[in-house]
């Protein structure tokens, strides 16, 4: 044990030794963080084994969270904190003439995520540790990620993101634990011994070895597992035999066919294969991790009948929705289940997530795809849909078009979205207002069919990262001022509200904030070579580009501002420094110039003397987890210009809000909440609501062309945007200008172009206010402790999974 830093330097300077064969002076500072990290494996591991067997013994039910995404971060720096070394580990490390914080560049980003839906499920395993939950994670271990983002030429260009060249020293290879995954093949059926058995053959089999990352509670002895799957070949070895009958290039196929399925985080989908290998991603991990759970269950309990009173499978959107079917396929074929009750233990073990009302995002796949790629999981969801459009016919007689509507086959394509909801137990959005339009748009007739099955969890971040981890001076003063109990129980933040006429904690408040601007500051000047004053206001919207994210209203905003300073530099505006961040996928066109103009502004007006560095644009590329725990604490202006209805929940919001930031932006998601909490004097919203956008998608009455001429500012920027203005050949943003009035201007952007200028006036003349302004932030921080994913947590383990915390015994912690 790592008792005091005495025995963290005998533990690391013997594990420097015993693994590098090299002294101290001789090791470079991989060999340094590689044998530190060892050490906390290590002092892990012990926690690991005995978190794992007393979820056993005390045969507590334990909950598994199917995800394609855990967007993780880094970990070495969270570890420490959890375990409560920090301290001692830097103190031992500078003894001995090391510096923790040059080791801790040396870790990867892991690639395991894009955005989101990613970040949240990584929150929520935090979380699960540290409220002592039995939860795990399960994913896939992608070999590559999204894609590394660099600006080249003002363009997102995309190289590998090989996370895993080095290796990655916090995962556990369990070759021992590996499963079979079945693709493709024949089904034929047998009766045997008076029931029909079914028999999968000619199938391509894939080996499932899982990663298993360990996942540590706060200040406490529960480790839980996020186990990440790789895919190999089934037979690795040479053989001679087949090599001299010519069949060695068939081999070496299967190998690679093998090696793409955890090769990349979310292949191009904009082609057949592209598709295929999507839909092979999704299955080969759910089925892995079904069959692991079944494993481990059977081990322990004869009964397979008493799987949902102990094992709570969830599943993260869509992307795992081939569970329904594939835990069926386990209790009929294996198990030796009828269909009953196979269903019956299927529909009482399995609750689902739903993340957006965007149509891509509601996952169909073609039938014939499906089928020839999942022959018996077909056969399983056609069984499934025949009975369910029964029993809507029962309900509906003669009502073909609403059995249509909410047929899980319909229109030659399998709907996941339906498939998740029928064959779950529970189905909840992410913040109040998106679930509401779950409930009475997008899922209303299901949420007739099954009252009480919808529900409501409003989306957390886990606070120990976005504020203990990211922003250590803002977390020391709320300790000096409002005590260390907000760590453990995020809801005392509220005592922050107490002193918001304290002068004393304003000042500091502003200090700690001026302090995180200098470093963002810094961190621009390093990477981007553009100097920003910290005494700017730092406007940030960093986020997946996408249009209805509308990072293209900030923009035109921008352009407008910018227009207005060369009509008149000496124009009475507080400076501004625009910050912008996120990925466009490879073949989104639009999200792509989307990042192009960001960067062909920032060229044109960063190098503009005659506005006197009242505005400066930012683009960083390449965001990150890392890179957001650097922004967050810097920013004084959140932006969440989402079109209303269309932003599920949001988390990076909440980030902003619980490291001070004040929030401008739509009625959408969990703005609606944080609204609720902070008051209207503490943060400022405009545009449509989200009644209103639904009104115009029904009953139309939106003309993007008669706002265009109405608005005197917005026309001068949009032709601007079709011109030669910004330095670039004339026609090179006309797809932009084209997207939003000749097609009607879907996202509304044009329509809250008025209200949001207006919005960022408001904005402009509450930060002159520098007392009140910091009044504003504080508030923000002291309501924020309702958005900690602990809460979150809470609320699922309590409603929906039924799962209770574990005092994994041992010395706790302090």
């Amino acid at each position: 044990m790592l008792r005091n830093k005495e025995a963290f330097k005998e533990a690391f300077v013997t594990k420097l030794q015993s693994m590098f064969g090299k002294s101290i002076s001789d090791a470079s500072v991989t060999d340094k963080y590689v044998a530190l990290a060892r050490v906390m494996r290590d002092n892990i591991s012990m926690d690991w084994v005995q978190s794992n067997d007393q979820y056993t013994e005390k045969e507590e039910k334990q909950m598994y969270y199917f995800s394609m995404e855990f967007l993780l971060g880094k970990f070495l720096d969270m570890y420490l904190i959890n375990m409560g070394l920090k301290e001692t580990c830097q103190e031992a490390l500078s003894e001995l003439g090391i510096s923790l914080e040059e080791l801790e560049k040396e870790e990867p980003d892991p690639g395991l995520g894009n955005g989101g839906l990613g970040r949240l499920a990584a929150c929520f395993m935090e979380s699960l540790a540290a409220l002592q939950l039995p939860g795990h994670g399960c994913g896939i271990r992608y070999k590559y990620g999204l894609f590394e983002q660099r600006i080249l030429d003002n363009n997102q260009a995309e190289l590998p993101d090989n996370w895993l060249k080095d290796g990655y020293v916090w995962e556990f290879r369990k070759p021992d634990k590996a499963v079979e995954v079945h693709f493709g093949g024949n089904i034929r059926m047998e009766e045997q011994d008076g029931r029909l058995n079914c028999i999968h053959e000619n199938y391509e089999a894939v080996a499932a070895v899982p990663y298993d990352v360990p996942i540590i509670g706060y200040r406490n002895n529960n480790v839980n597992t996020l186990r990440l799957w790789n895919a190999e070949s089934i037979n690795d070895t040479f053989d001679l035999a087949s090599f001299n009958r010519g069949e060695y290039l068939q081999a070496m196929e299967y190998r690679a066919s093998v090696g793409m399925i955890s090769k990349i985080l979310y292949p191009q989908d904009n082609f057949y294969e592209g598709r295929l290998l999507r839909l092979k991603q999704q299955y080969f991990f759910t089925s892995a991790g079904l069959q692991s759970i079944v494993r481990r269950f059977k081990k322990k309990y004869e009964d397979i009948r008493l799987l949902p009173d102990k094992v709570a499978i969830h599943i993260n959107d869509t992307h795992p929705a081939v569970a329904v079917p594939e835990l069926m396929r386990l209790l009929m074929d294996q198990e030796g289940l009828g269909w009953d009750a196979a269903w019956d233990i299927t529909r009482r073990t399995i609750s689902y997530t739903n993340h957006t009302i965007m149509p891509e995002a509601l996952e169909t796949w073609p039938i014939d795809m499906f089928k020839q790629l999942l022959p018996r999981i077909y056969m399983i969801v056609h069984e499934i849909n025949e009975q369910f459009c029964k029993e809507l016919w029962k309900q509906y007689p003669g009502n073909w078009d609403r059995i249509a509507n909410m047929a899980i086959i319909a229109d030659g394509l399998i709907h996941m979205a339906r498939l998740s909801v029928v064959g779950s137990y529970s189905v909840n959005g992410v913040a109040a207002i998106h679930t509401d339009i779950l409930k009475n748009h997008i899922m209303a007739d299901y949420n007739q069919f099954y009252p009480g099955k919808f529900n409501n969890k409003t989306n957390g971040i886990t606070h120990r990262r976005w504020l203990v981890k990211a922003n250590p001076k803002l977390s020391a003063l709320l300790n000096e001022t409002i005590g260390e109990t907000w760590v453990y129980n995020p809801m005392d933040l509220k005592e922050l509200s107490k002193h918001a006429d304290d002068k004393r904690v304003l000042e500091q408040l502003r200090r700690v904030k001026q302090n995180n601007k200098k470093a963002l500051a810094k961190y621009i000047k390093d990477q981007n070579g553009v100097t920003v004053d910290p005494n700017s206001l730092f406007d940030v919207q960093i986020k997946r580009i996408h249009s209805y994210k509308r990072q293209i209203l900030n923009l035109l905003h921008i352009m407008d501002l910018y227009n207005r300073l060369q009509e008149n530099p000496d124009l009475d505006i507080v400076p501004r420094t625009f910050i912008f961040a996120g990925k466009a996928a490879p073949g989104y066109y639009i999200a792509k110039q989307t990042i192009k103009l960001a960067c062909t502004m920032a060229a044109k007006i960063n190098n503009d003397k005659r506005i006197k560095d009242k505005l400066k644009v930012l683009f960083l590329e390449n965001y990150s987890v890392s890179l957001g725990e650097v922004v967050f604490p810097g920013a004084d202006l959140s932006e969440q210009i989402s079109t209303a209805s269309k932003e599920a929940s949001g988390t990076g919001n909440m980030k902003f809000m619980m490291n001070g930031a004040v929030t401008i932006g739509t009625m959408d998601g969990a703005n609606v909440e944080i609204r609720q909490e902070v008051g209207d004097e503490n943060i400022f919203i405009f545009g449509l609501t989200s009644d209103q956008v639904f009104d115009y998608y029904n009953r139309g009455g939106y003309n993007a062309w008669d706002v265009y001429n109405n608005d005197l500012r917005l026309k001068t920027v949009m032709e601007q945007l079709s011109s030669d203005y910004l330095g670039v050949d004339r026609g090179e943003f006309q797809p932009l200008y084209s997207y939003l009035l000749h097609n009607n201007d879907e996202f509304f952007v044009l329509k809250d172009f008025s209200a949001y200028a207006k919005a960022q006036s408001d904005v402009d003349l509450a930060y002159r206010d520098k007392d009140a302004w910091a009044k504003k932030s504080l508030q923000n921080i002291a309501n924020s402790g309702i958005f900690s994913s602990d809460r979150t947590i809470m609320e699922y383990a309590e409603d929906i999974w039924k799962i209770w915390p574990v005092n994994v015994l041992g010395k706790r912690k302090k």
